[in-house]
C-alpha cells in the first residue's frame, strides 16, 4: 500500500496563523515604546526599527510559550491595525457629531461601527486596538461624546489614564535614568514629523475626486485641515 501523500497546506509551518487580541496589544505597546524611545533616532532604518519591535514582541512575558513572530509579520499586522484604526477614528467622530440626546457611549460605538461597515463594506474587528490607541495623540479624536452623570465621566478619565500606562522598553528604561535634558527638542522633532505625515495624508485626500470620498475620509480631511489652521 502506497503511503498517503501529505498535504503541504496542512503543515503548521505553512498555515497562516491569526493574531490574537493579546498579540495585538503587545505589538501596539512595542510600536509605541519603540517609536517614542528618546534614544532611538527618528530616521533609523526600517530593518533596525522592526527588529527592535519583533524582539519586544517575542520577548514579552505576556506571550510566553507562543510561537515567535517574524519582523515582516509584525510590520504587516501593524500596517493593517494603523490603517483600519485611522479610518475608524473618522467614523467615530462622525458618530459623535450625529449623537442624539439621550444616547450613550454604547450608542455612539454602534453608530461608528455602522458607518465603518457602510463606507468600507467590512466590519471593524479591531476595536481592542482602537481602545489601546484612542488616547494617543496620533489617533485621538477631537470630538467628545456627550456624557451622562459625573460617575460616567470619571470612568472615561480613568480609562484614559490607564491607557497612558504602558510597559517601558529596554532603551526607555535607560533613558528614564538620565536627566530630562533635551526633552523639549525631542518633543518638537516628533511634532514636526507628525505634521509632515498629516500633510502627506491631507495631500492624498485632496488629490482624490471629492465625489468619491467616503464619510470617514471627509471627516478625517476636515480634522487635518482644522489642526493645520
Amino acid at each position: 500500500m502506497e503511503p498517503l501523500a501529505q498535504n503541504p497546506q496542512a503543515s503548521p509551518v505553512n498555515q497562516r496563523r491569526k493574531w490574537t487580541t493579546k498579540e495585538d496589544v503587545v505589538l501596539i505597546s512595542a510600536w509605541l515604546n519603540t517609536s517614542k524611545d528618546a534614544i532611538v533616532s527618528t530616521d533609523q532604518k526600517a530593518g533596525v526599527f522592526w527588529k527592535r519591535i519583533v524582539d519586544y514582541v517575542n520577548g514579552s512575558p505576556q506571550l510566553s510559550g507562543a510561537v515567535p513572530r517574524k519582523w515582516s509579520q509584525c510590520k504587516q499586522r501593524w500596517g493593517r491595525i494603523n490603517e483600519q484604526v485611522c479610518k475608524f477614528v473618522g467614523c467615530y467622530e462622525a458618530a459623535v457629531r450625529e449623537q442624539a440626546s439621550g444616547q450613550n457611549e454604547n450608542d455612539v460605538m454602534k453608530a461608528a461601527h455602522d458607518i465603518f461597515l457602510n463606507d468600507l463594506g467590512i466590519k471593524f474587528s479591531l476595536e481592542h486596538c482602537w481602545r489601546e490607541l484612542r488616547f494617543d495623540q496620533k489617533w485621538k479624536s477631537l470630538a467628545v461624546p456627550k456624557e451622562g452623570p459625573k460617575e460616567k465621566r470619571k470612568e472615561v478619565v480613568a480609562e484614559e489614564e490607564a491607557a497612558d500606562v504602558r510597559p517601558p522598553g529596554v532603551k526607555a528604561c535607560k533613558a528614564a535614568k538620565r536627566k530630562r535634558q533635551g526633552y523639549d527638542e525631542i518633543h518638537s522633532m516628533l511634532a514636526v514629523k507628525k505634521e509632515i505625515q498629516q500633510q502627506k495624508l491631507l495631500e492624498r485626500l485632496l488629490a482624490k475626486d471629492p465625489t468619491h470620498l467616503t464619510a470617514s475620509e471627509i471627516t478625517l480631511m476636515e480634522k487635518l485641515i482644522s489642526e493645520m489652521i
